[in-house]
């Protein structure tokens, strides 16, 4: 029962894929979602404090005003690059009259850090800060009125960014993981000390022989078929990053692996230790058949002040949120940023 237990953690806490699979892109888009007519869009890169360049695509509205814009940050889910779900959102908010930044994290896409495929609570935190920096600079940015989104699992790391970063005025989470809960505890806090300490001797294990390789391990993932014995949030997953409705050649979930060891960290270093102290507003979203709602639900009740709100998506389940644009509250989330981006000085 307790190797079924680990082996369920490291297979499916770090939601990844290895199987290759190549989806044709136009030659000038290489997103995921059909591009907009009403938004224009550019690379962008950017330092954060370890060095780390951060690749960015930057969207911004046809014929936007000469003066200085509102502006959101995006990143996410836990192993997808900003040619997915992040852009999606990015180009989106765009379109309703934001400047929007969706952004690789380290170690993955087309950012840098070596080794590759590698996830930090602290440098995954960081990232969002650093894009904050980013915009803050920019002459058609007011860099009082700055907001994030987080999806999946960043919409932890923005819950936690929020909690460090003043300037982040407004934060939206997407269908939220706590990825340092989930790892060290798995899924519905069941694992307990004596399984966590086995899951840790054979990850320290495993650094033994990377080392003495000179090679990083590869951790399991999404199956590269589905044999229909899987949970149906395993299915929910293949369904987004393993078809064409999702896949990308630069996510790590669609097309490459996590290291084995990149979960050490997340065991050791839990986030959201001061998210009941964030001022600023929060909105967070999730789907009502989720199987990861517990997380917005537990991070919603920390949350003081009369500036954050709990919503749940009737009928939506975690990967609705990614793409589904009749299930994604769009009217909801320009209403959050027109009012405290916008609106308030």
């Amino acid at each position: 029962m307790l190797k079924k237990l680990l082996l369920f953690v490291i297979t499916f806490v770090l939601i990844i894929g290895g199987t290759s699979m190549s989806i044709a892109k136009n030659n000038d888009w290489d997103k995921t979602f059909a591009k907009s007519d009403n938004v224009d869009v550019q690379k962008v890169s950017f330092k954060n404090r370890y060095g780390i360049t951060l690749v960015g695509d930057l969207y911004t509205p046809k014929n936007k005003p000469s003066g200085k814009m509102a502006a959101i940050a995006v990143a996410g889910p836990f192993g997808a690059v900003k040619e997915q779900a992040s852009g999606l959102y990015a180009q989106t908010m765009a379109e309703r009259g934001f400047i929007t930044l969706a952004f690789d994290p380290s170690y993955t896409g087309e950012s840098s850090g070596e080794p590759r495929n590698v996830s930090s609570p602290e440098i995954n935190t960081e990232d969002f800060s650093a894009a904050v920096d980013y915009l803050s600079n920019r002459e058609d940015v007011d860099p009082e009125k700055i907001g994030i989104i987080g999806i999946c699992g960043f919409g932890g790391f923005g819950l936690n960014a929020a909690a460090i970063d003043t300037r982040i005025k407004g934060t939206v989470t997407i269908t939220m993981y706590d990825m340092t809960r989930v790892t060290a505890n798995g899924y519905f806090d069941a694992m307990d000390e004596n399984a966590r300490y086995e899951l840790k001797e054979s990850l320290n294990k495993q650094r033994t022989e990377d080392f003495k390789n000179g090679t990083y391990a590869k951790a399991a993932g999404l199956p590269e078929k589905l044999t229909g014995e899987e949970p149906q949030f395993v299915k929910d997953y293949y369904g987004y990053y393993k078809t064409s409705r999702g896949f990308h050649e630069r996510s790590i979930n669609s097309n490459g692996n996590w290291n084995t060891t990149a979960s050490l960290a997340l065991i050791n270093m839990p986030i959201l230790a001061y998210s009941n102290e964030i001022r600023n507003a929060v909105l967070i979203i999730h789907g009502e058949k989720a199987h990861s709602r517990y997380f917005s639900e537990d991070a919603f009740k920390k949350l003081k002040g009369g500036n954050k709100e709990l919503l749940i998506v009737q009928g939506a389940n975690h990967v609705d949120l990614y793409d589904n644009l009749e299930k994604i509250p769009f009217d909801k989330i320009e209403q959050f940023f027109t009012t405290y981006l916008k609106e308030n000085k």
